[in-house]
């Protein structure tokens, strides 16, 4: 049996977690070396931690477009499997 094309919405089903993972390890590192950067460049520091907040926004933003779109799909070929 042939597979069926999978349409934007499902496309962005399976892409926006990944984008969701990816952007709260950023705004991990980000906050991470903002704290560093903290004592010597404050300047430096209170950047960093702005760009943690905007993406903390960012993901906010990315949470409710997964929700609009029916939430996660799998991505074809990597459902779960059980043990």
């Amino acid at each position: 049996m042939k597979d069926q094309a999978m349409n934007n919405t499902d496309k962005v089903r399976v892409l926006l977690p990944h984008w969701i993972e990816h952007n709260q390890g950023h705004r991990v590192e980000f906050s991470r070396w903002a704290e560093m950067m903290a004592a010597d460049t404050p300047e430096i520091a209170a950047l960093l931690r702005s760009a943690a907040e905007a993406l903390d926004s960012a993901e906010h933003l990315l949470q409710e477009a997964l929700r609009n779109a029916g939430g996660p799909l799998a991505a074809p070929g990597h459902g779960h499997h059980h043990h």
